[in-house]
């Protein structure tokens, strides 16, 4: 069985918005659009999931009236 290939957030957005390109013009079959929008959709979450795991992981650096800086965890405002 082949190993996945683990993409970046970039290269997947950048594919991404290649697939949007390709379906916007209109010159694909409704077939060849269908697969795209497949494709599409599948990298959607998988971004979607990448940038949810990296707000996970977000610290902030703040600095304290010492001039000390804290650790602080991300908090969505």
């Amino acid at each position: 069985m082949p190993k996945k290939e683990v993409k970046s957030f970039e290269e997947s957005l950048s594919e991404l918005e290649s697939i949007a390109t390709k379906i916007e013009k209109g010159d694909l079959s409704l077939e060849d659009a269908m697969t795209e929008f497949e494709k599409g959709i599948k990298l959607s979450k998988e971004c979607s999931k990448k940038l949810d795991e990296a707000e996970k992981k977000i610290n902030i650096l703040v600095q304290k009236e010492n001039g000390e800086y804290e650790e602080e965890n991300f908090v969505e405002e």
